[in-house]
């Protein structure tokens, strides 16, 4: 019997990444985990993908080093362009970037994303906790073709609806109409919406008709019980729902040679 592989939640969450991008795309990469899933596609099954980096950096190579942060030097370094956010911004705003990855403090049921206020912030009230703000986050959720969500599963983040929409994914149903696409077309946005929602307990991907996340897979030793138990709305799930695919040898190898030292997966 072959031995089972160890390996940690955010390498298995980095493995789910990377299978999201395809070869021949532009991939808006964000920060932390998408860095080394970037990587990983890039040398195994999307060689020929590119990606863009908020800072104005365009690789169609994975940096040699660990980068802490987009701006640094070993990213720069045999970078095909290095340019200002707003060349890229603009590059995206055309429809060329196929698909980007952003994070949040919560998500909800129709994966509208919130990094900006926790509670009620409508004044005379003040917000429990302020949070950093859209960054990118809003521009990548709104032109990208297609958005990849990750982030920690818990129950305060996963929410029916979350307190303030920073980055929108397929809106709320209400009196013009259903969420979703058709959202997304009446208030003016012009292609994309979240496809996956990577988290440390599962997978989720979206129906586009209706807006709402569907539970895809759920990680190995969880199941779908506990995914309920971590979520704050009803699962809806896929028709092929099913436990996540785990990493390969050649997949845990790649991305320890990226990740030495564990900074971003472990």
């Amino acid at each position: 019997m072959q031995k089972e592989m160890a390996y940690t939640p955010r390498e298995l969450m980095v493995v789910c990444a990377a299978r999201e991008i395809r070869d021949d795309e532009v991939i808006f990469v964000g920060m932390r985990l998408p860095i080394i899933a970037f990587a990983l596609a890039k040398r195994t099954h999307a060689p020929n993908s590119i990606g863009f980096f908020e800072t104005g950096i365009v690789r169609d190579t994975p940096s040699r080093e660990l980068l802490y942060t987009m701006g640094d030097s070993p990213n720069i370094a045999g970078a095909q362009w290095t340019t200002r956010m707003a060349n890229l911004m603009g590059l995206m705003a055309t429809g060329e970037v196929h698909l980007g990855f952003i994070g949040g403090a919560e998500i909800d049921r129709y994966g509208n994303l919130n990094t900006s206020v926790i509670g009620n912030w409508q004044p005379p009230a003040a917000p429990k906790v302020r949070l950093p703000g859209s960054g990118g986050g809003a521009d990548i959720a709104s032109l990208a073709q297609r958005l990849a969500i990750i982030m920690p599963h818990e129950k305060h983040r996963l929410r029916e609806k979350v307190d303030y929409v920073t980055s929108p994914g397929y809106g709320y149903p209400d009196e013009h109409g259903p969420a979703g696409v058709a959202w997304r077309k009446r208030v003016g946005l012009p292609r994309g919406g979240p496809v996956a929602l990577i988290t440390t307990l599962a997978v989720f991907t979206f129906d586009a008709q209706t807006g709402e996340a569907l539970l895809r897979s759920y990680h190995p030793g969880s199941s779908i019980a506990e995914v309920q138990e971590q979520t704050g709305w009803p699962l809806r799930l896929a028709p092929d729902c099913a436990e996540t695919i785990p990493p390969s040898a050649d997949e845990l190898r790649l991305i320890r040679e990226c990740d030495p030292q564990g900074v971003w997966t472990r």
